[in-house]
């Protein structure tokens, strides 16, 4: 008997067996979308992202030079003394400053590790709606809904530790003097009328910038973050 007339039908069988349900198994998960995902899992997924989100983005932030070696979120000086720099140097206050870009940057840094438990707390007070509504939004809808929730809480609780580091600086000090009297014509936004109000926005923004970049990360390779819960969760909206 030829090979070719050897029958071969049962294995061939079998192949294609094997092939569709390989294929059905593929449909299957391309087809798994967060309608298929419990609460339970919904829920779990954005409480893993916010937590490996504001762990990565306050341990990063929150060392020394955090802000200040970071070009993504260091703070540069309030506008109206960014432009009275070349004078200020030529007066002699350089030193003064170099010394409050410093002094800003540091007191960011000293204020981001008080975020963390309010970021975490912030989770306690999510619906399930909220829940997959975020996970279905766009690349930074858990760090939206966080800033929502926290910003306004954590701006009153940096404001004294950036205020007591920038204060040691007397350049702070002028500029609080005059720009305060500015801030009030409405030629300045409020923020920029003292340098601690100015630092406080700065830090929260470089803070949730840093955390939507973590949350980034996660959407697109959420099997790359090692956890499984945010495989599942995560890998839903892909």
């Amino acid at each position: 008997m030829s090979v070719s007339s050897f029958p071969m039908s049962p294995v061939f069988a079998l192949r294609r067996t094997l092939a569709a349900s390989l294929l059905l198994a593929s449909c299957g998960a391309f087809a798994f979308s967060l309608s298929d995902l419990s609460n339970q899992d919904a829920t779990a997924g954005l409480k893993a992202a916010l937590e490996k989100g504001a762990n990565t983005a306050v341990a990063n932030l929150g060392r020394p030079n955090g802000f200040l070696g970071n070009d993504k979120v260091k703070i540069q000086l309030p506008g109206a003394l960014e432009q009275a720099m070349p004078l200020l140097r030529m007066t002699g206050m350089g030193g003064q400053v170099d010394g409050l870009v410093a002094d800003m940057n540091h007191a960011a840094e000293a204020a981001v590790p008080m975020a963390k438990p309010l970021l975490v707390n912030a989770v306690k007070s999510m619906s399930v709606a909220d829940a997959k509504n975020i996970l279905a939004g766009g690349d930074t809808s858990v760090t939206d809904f966080f800033r929502q929730k926290t910003s306004g809480e954590l701006a009153v609780k940096f404001l004294p530790i950036v205020k007591q580091i920038t204060d040691k600086n007397g350049l702070s000090g002028r500029y609080n003097a005059v720009m305060g009297q500015v801030a009030k014509s409405g030629l300045v936004s409020a923020e920029q009328g003292t340098v601690e109000g100015y630092v406080t926005q700065r830090a929260l923004d470089g803070l949730f910038l840093m955390i939507g970049e973590e949350e980034k990360a996660i959407r697109k390779d959420p099997v790359g973050t090692g956890s499984a819960i945010l495989g599942k969760v995560f890998g839903a909206m892909r």
